[in-house]
């Protein structure tokens, strides 16, 4: 096993994804002594749009242990890297007990929320989704069940009205390099703060699967737009049906009724808030939908050809009559 420095406590690593990476890369930086790092195969069926922790530890001659799940090599490798400290950043699978009761420093995740809030998988897509303000990046103590241990630190950054879930990704890797600098020192002299977590507080959320990311036309634009931004470019982003067949919608903007009549009618309001929720409306140039609540403008979406399209695109427009209506389904 790999050392970087022998006289400070020895980390092993679990980590995957941006945030994974950025506490790899911060931890390299800092100099610290990473004895193994265990990470994940890559899925077939997933776009794998973040920087590589397998690559990294390579690069960095680092013993390093990739598996899809804790398979029964893993507790060896681990028993072999003989941790001080357990980090977690991101790793897929639930970490045994076995492993947890091995490091005599403690074993800590770094979980891409506020917690107690947001519990579970997927939690910064949810926040986006959900039309959250603000997340963050907490710091905790691992235990038997997930997400519940003793609050180490948070590191808090807003969600802006814009921000799409990739966004926040990259702010929650940025938080993750500022606590892993701020308290490793205090893991390695072991004088880390603990406060226990607010159970009255506690909010929980599970995967989510592309198959989530269907439109309800009947929901309001605001929370179209926030599925929309959640799930878009480089997740599997949100669809809808029109005249059988499936398409993305990867951008776009939300009108309450008084800005749609303003934009688009200086003032004057017609039939269209009579018409259904789906329904298209087509004028200057844009493509708008009714949804229950408010006007969704499309401005990318994925035509049936599979390729990206916005209003530019001759085809945008086209594809779309007046008065016709996205469907929830492919009739």
């Amino acid at each position: 096993m790999g050392k970087i420095t022998d006289a400070r406590p020895a980390i092993v690593l679990f980590a995957y994804s941006q945030p994974g990476f950025a506490c790899l890369d911060e931890l390299l930086k800092m100099g610290a002594n990473i004895s193994a790092v265990f990470t994940h195969i890559d899925a077939d069926d997933e776009t794998i749009w973040f920087d590589s922790v397998y690559d990294l530890a390579k690069s960095k001659k680092l013993a390093v242990y990739r598996s899809k799940k804790i398979d029964e090599g893993a507790y060896p490798f681990f028993k072999q890297a003989a941790p001080d400290i357990i980090l977690s950043a991101y790793y897929r699978a639930i970490i045994p007990d076995e492993f947890l009761a091995v490091p005599r420093l403690g074993a800590y995740n770094l979980h891409g929320s506020l917690l107690p809030k947001y519990r579970g998988r997927a939690c910064i897509n949810w926040a986006v989704l959900n039309g959250e303000r603000q997340t963050g990046v907490t710091m905790h103590v691992m235990t038997t069940k997930a997400d519940r241990g003793d609050i180490i630190a948070q590191e808090q950054f807003p969600i802006n009205f814009t921000d799409t879930g990739h966004d926040v990704f990259l702010k929650a890797s940025n938080a993750v390099r500022k606590i892993i600098r701020e308290y490793l020192p205090l893991i390695e002299k072991g004088t880390v703060p603990h406060r226990a977590q607010d159970e009255t507080q506690a909010t929980k959320f599970g995967r989510r699967r592309p198959e989530d990311g269907i439109i309800n036309w009947h929901d309001s634009a605001i929370k179209i737009y926030n599925l929309i931004r959640s799930v878009t470019h480089p997740f599997p982003g949100a669809f809808t049906f029109w005249a059988g067949q499936k398409v993305f919608i990867w951008q776009a903007l939300p009108l309450d009724d008084a800005e749609f009549w303003q934009k688009y009618h200086d003032g004057q309001v017609n039939g269209m808030s009579q018409l259904p929720a789906g329904t298209v409306y087509r004028e200057a140039g844009a493509v708008i939908v009714k949804c229950g609540k408010g006007f969704l403008v499309l401005q990318k979406i994925s035509l049936p050809d599979g390729k990206d399209s916005d209003p530019a695109d001759k085809g945008f427009g086209s594809l779309f009559q007046n008065g016709e209506c996205f469907s929830v389904n492919r009739v």
